[in-house]
């Protein structure tokens, strides 16, 4: 079985956030390290997914609701692309 990879974090805290930690991962059943990891691990995924998340001013969403509520007709290279796209299932079948 391949060794598998690991980094080292530290952190310097008060002792006091060690008891509450300790007192944590104790409730949950989990080691001190466990505890932490998985805390750290749920607060960066939640921390990039706000990140990730489109934000519009009040001009863009109205702009953005107007154009899904009324899209400008198909150009002439959305018109080919769509006749290609046609064609390429037709021939699958």
């Amino acid at each position: 079985m391949p060794a598998v990879s690991t980094a080292r974090l530290e952190a310097r805290i008060s002792p006091e956030l060690q008891q509450l930690l300790k007192r944590a991962a104790e409730i949950e059943g989990r080691t001190l390290t466990d505890f932490v990891v998985s805390a750290v691990q749920e607060a960066a995924q939640k921390t990039i997914e706000q990140a990730d998340v489109i934000r519009l001013s009040l001009q863009d969403q109205q702009r953005f609701a107007e154009a899904l509520l009324a899209p400008p007709s198909p150009s002439p290279a959305l018109k080919r692309a769509m006749a290609r796209h046609d064609k390429l299932l037709r021939t699958e079948e």
